[in-house]
Parts: structure tokens; C-alpha cells; sequence
């Protein structure tokens, strides 16, 4: 029988996993919309939004999994990081909302002024969404202040230099991811200009990844430890060298042309920062002081709520997987989803 902090254990894994697979797969197609600002042809706007159309609502199913599991699972957590960083959470809900309904009013305005209102709303709630995502990352990395097992800060205690860093990090490699799913997914003179962008925001994300890399052990005695410490710095070292061969990866796939490896290689740039978070973090749900176990609901609770997620998470993958594999292939120009 699995003891109450194996399985809180195994729902720090769960939710951790739904917050990875949702930054990588509703990364690039926020990353498109704000590709947004530099697209000026409308058909080739059609067709950046056609490339995704397919699978983005479906990105955002992990969301809703990983909020729930966060509730139903660690109500502790939920209950202190909700009044935290409650405007970055608002204001990434307001976005991600605005872009849907962006989303589908752009393919059924009749007007040419009409087309560019709601093509701005798609960039504006995309990078709305991106910018908040970050913040929300540099509030919860830089510490919450809790007493008597609640919030005990200020309404702003989230927004410092080191969360706009984080918002601009994130902001800038979601729009690399788009760029790379674009290189993967157009053709023509789309994927030149995309090819091109990751190029630039390829080497602008690795640099906001180091600032906040070297940033974030000085926040917290732990994260300085499992860094620079023995023996954290035998699972944080790989990390960095891993990234490194990676970026090299992509320099070389972008350079000869390849279509698919840049979008592979920013995605693995991805993976790789939320599992040096996850090291850093481990076993702390809020930093500085509330572990995993302390934030956990009592067993029976989280025993109930995993046997729904053993069912739904599997369909989720089903069903995305499927959804990809549907829709593979390039994206021709003048074809439609809608």
C-alpha cells in the first residue's frame, strides 16, 4: 500500500507533467499569434493560423489538467499561490480567452478593418497570455510569503525585476518555438521569413535562459545548493551541457535547412529549463518553506482524483497524438480549417 507521500509524490510528478506538456505544445502557437507583429500578409497570416488551428484548443487541455490536479491535490498550494499571484493569473486567463475568441471572429469578419481588429486581439492575447505564464514562473521561483499556512504578502509582491525578466524570457521563447513550428509546417516565402526569426530569437532566448539561470540560485539557499553545492551539482550540471550540444543542434539543422530539427531542438531547450526547475525545486511546492508533502490533501483524496487521471490522461494523449498525426504535413497556402 502506497503511503500518503508516495503519492503526493507521484501528483508532483502528474501536475508537472501537464504544466511541461502544455508550455511545450501551447508555447508555439502563442508564439505564432505573436508572430502577428511581423506578419504583415494576410495570407500568409491565414496560414499561420491555419497550421495550428487544428491543435490548439486541444494545447490547453493540460492547463485545465494541471490548475484541477493543483486543486484537488494540494489545496494548500492552491490556496496560498491563487492570492499570490492572483493578477498574473487573471490577466493570463484574460488572454488566453481574448485569443480564442480572436481566433475564430478573424476567419468571419466581413471587412478588411474588421480582419485587423481581431488580428491584433490573436497577437495581443497571445503575448498577454505569454507574458503572464513568466510572471507567475518569477513569483513563485522567487518565494511567497506565507504565515499560518496563508498568503501574508502584498498585492504586489510579484512583480520585481526578477519576474519581468521571466515574463520577457518566456514571451521571447514562445515567439522562437512559433517561429520553429513555422519552419516545420509552411513552405514558401513564410518559412524563409520564419527560418530567419528562429535564427535571431534562437540566440535571444539562450541568453534570457542564462540571465535567469544565474538569477535564480540567489534567491533561495536551496536552489543555491542543488546548483552549486555537492552533490545537487551532479543533476544540475548536465543540464547546461545538454542544452549547449542542443543549441548547437539547432545551429546546424537551421543553417542546413531542415525542416523539422529546429522546432525538435527548441522544444528539448524547453524540456530541458522546466527539469532544471524541477531539480531546483524538489521537494518544495512553494519556495521558501512548503514542501510537496505539507501542501498535499489527505490520501483518500488524492487516491480518488488519480484514478480519474489514470483514465484521462492516457485519452488526452490519445487524442493529441491523434490529432497531430491527422494534421500532419504542410500547410498550403489558400487551404482552410474553418
Amino acid at each position: 500500500m502506497m503511503s500518503t507521500e508516495t503519492i503526493a509524490t507521484i501528483w508532483a510528478g502528474l501536475i508537472a507533467f501537464a504544466v511541461m506538456a502544455y508550455v511545450v505544445l501551447d508555447g508555439f502557437d502563442l508564439g505564432v499569434g505573436m508572430l502577428f507583429a511581423v506578419e504583415r500578409g494576410a495570407e500568409d497570416r491565414d496560414t499561420m493560423v491555419n497550421s495550428i488551428a487544428p491543435m490548439w484548443d486541444g494545447n490547453e487541455t493540460w492547463l485545465v489538467l494541471g490548475g484541477g490536479g493543483l486543486f484537488g491535490v494540494f489545496p494548500l498550494a492552491y490556496a496560498v499561490i491563487m492570492p499570490a499571484l492572483y493578477p498574473t493569473i487573471l490577466g493570463m486567463l484574460f488572454g488566453l480567452i481574448f485569443r480564442g475568441v480572436a481566433f475564430e471572429f478573424r476567419f468571419r469578419t466581413e471587412t478588411e478593418r474588421g480582419r485587423k481588429l481581431w488580428d491584433f486581439s490573436f497577437f495581443g492575447g497571445s503575448t498577454l497570455a505569454a507574458l503572464c505564464q513568466g510572471l507567475t514562473l518569477g513569483g513563485l521561483l522567487q518565494g511567497i510569503h506565507v504565515v499560518n499556512r496563508q498568503y501574508a504578502g502584498g498585492w504586489f509582491d510579484w512583480l520585481t525585476p526578477f519576474t519581468v525578466l521571466c515574463g520577457i524570457a518566456v514571451v521571447v521563447g514562445y515567439a522562437w518555438l512559433g517561429a520553429c513550428w513555422l519552419v516545420w509546417r509552411t513552405e514558401g516565402s513564410l518559412q524563409h521569413r520564419a527560418r530567419r526569426q528562429a535564427q535571431v530569437l534562437a540566440w535571444a532566448t539562450l541568453a534570457l535562459i542564462v540571465a535567469v539561470s544565474l538569477w535564480t540560485p540567489f534567491l533561495n539557499a536551496t536552489f543555491m545548493h542543488r546548483w552549486f553545492g555537492w552533490p545537487g551539482i551532479l543533476l544540475t550540471s548536465p543540464v547546461p551541457i545538454l542544452i549547449a550540444l542542443i543549441a548547437l543542434g539547432f545551429h546546424i539543422g537551421i543553417t542546413r535547412e531542415h525542416h523539422l530539427t529546429p522546432f525538435l531542438s527548441a522544444l528539448a531547450v524547453f524540456v530541458l529549463c522546466f527539469a532544471g526547475l524541477g531539480i531546483s525545486m524538489f521537494p518544495l511546492m512553494i519556495p521558501p518553506d512548503i514542501t510537496i508533502w505539507q501542501a498535499a490533501a489527505p490520501r483518500a483524496s488524492q487516491l480518488f482524483v488519480l484514478v480519474g487521471a489514470s483514465v484521462l490522461i492516457p485519452l488526452i494523449l490519445t487524442y493529441s497524438g491523434l490529432s497531430y498525426w491527422v494534421f500532419r504535413g504542410k500547410v498550403k497556402a489558400g487551404a482552410h480549417y474553418h
